[in-house]
């Protein structure tokens, strides 16, 4: 496989030079609308939080509006510690008329409700994250992975090595020894951008782009980062990024906060989704201020 062009995008350079091109500082008169609207869809029973740290990690990160909407029979109706966040019913978030992008996955289950909800989802044209149990779902229902790949509105997929390895019917081992051509086939094969999460996370986009980012550490492999990943990136591609620049500065905040938090003494060891949010927050002003 011949690779078009490598970087890496933990270099100031790169990362500042992005961020100048598509992040400029906020205008003083600026509003909410400005600066995009998420909504994060997920939460089947038992797992609620996940949908709450995506949608946290959205509003941190800069999201004008951040809805949320649930699977879960008792859905809460506001999430206590973070109320900015508008709470929907999954009828309700599909009448939403100004949203800029829908993260799909996060605590979605594998049930027919779920599949059901995201085929409705995959045929709007509107930009999607795709992660977690979507992933799932799209490697076990050839139907859906259909639907990704005809879709023309731009697609984020967030897979670890393990849903790499089931939507490309193979092991995680190859996965792991093979991390950038198996991103390129992702990204190819569902005509998308891939960003394969692990040590040194590789973003691959379809037209043969890839870049590796090596911010990041071990207190990042606890339960709950990869929702922050995806509210980070749906977050960015809500506030006009493309897919593929929101991956990669993305990629880059979520690991820099890390980073970060252990520097601090937070961390690796004990190291939580939730502290990664808070983090992520100051990451994203620094990086704006050097611009």
């Amino acid at each position: 496989m011949r690779i078009i062009k490598t970087e890496l995008i933990n270099s100031n350079l790169l990362v500042q030079s992005l961020f100048q091109a598509v992040l400029p500082l906020r205008n003083s008169d600026a509003h909410k609308g400005v600066f995009g609207s998420v909504a994060i869809i997920g939460g089947a029973t038992g797992m609620v939080g996940a949908v709450f740290l995506a949608a946290r990690a959205a509003l941190h990160c800069g999201a004008g509006r951040v809805y949320a909407a649930m699977l879960c029979d008792d859905a809460p109706s506001v999430d206590i510690y973070q109320p900015e966040i508008m709470l929907r019913s999954l009828t309700a978030i599909t009448q939403l008329t100004q949203l800029d992008c829908v993260v799909i996955g996060p605590g979605l289950g594998q049930s027919e409700p779920a599949i059901k909800l995201l085929e409705s989802w995959l045929a709007k044209n509107i930009p999607i994250l795709l992660d977690a149990d979507a992933l799932n779902l799209i490697a076990s229902h050839a139907h859906l992975a259909n639907a990704v790949y005809k879709r023309t509105a731009e697609t984020v997929i967030t897979p670890h090595a393990g849903e790499a390895a089931r939507l490309l019917a193979t092991h995680s081992d190859n996965i792991q020894q093979n991390r950038i051509a198996s991103a390129l086939n992702l990204a190819k094969s569902l005509h998308a951008t891939c960003v394969l999460k692990g040590a040194d996370t590789v973003c691959a986009h379809h037209d043969g782009n890839w870049f590796i980012n090596t911010t990041g550490n071990v207190g990042l492999a606890s339960g709950g980062t990869g929702d922050v990943l995806s509210g980070i990136i749906g977050s960015l591609m809500a506030q006009g990024l493309s897919g593929l620049d929101a991956a990669k500065l993305g990629v880059y905040v979520h690991g820099a906060a890390a980073d970060a938090l252990v520097e601090n003494g937070v961390g690796p060891v004990g190291l939580t989704a939730s502290e990664v949010i808070l983090e992520a927050r100051k990451v994203m002003n620094t990086l704006r201020h050097k611009t």
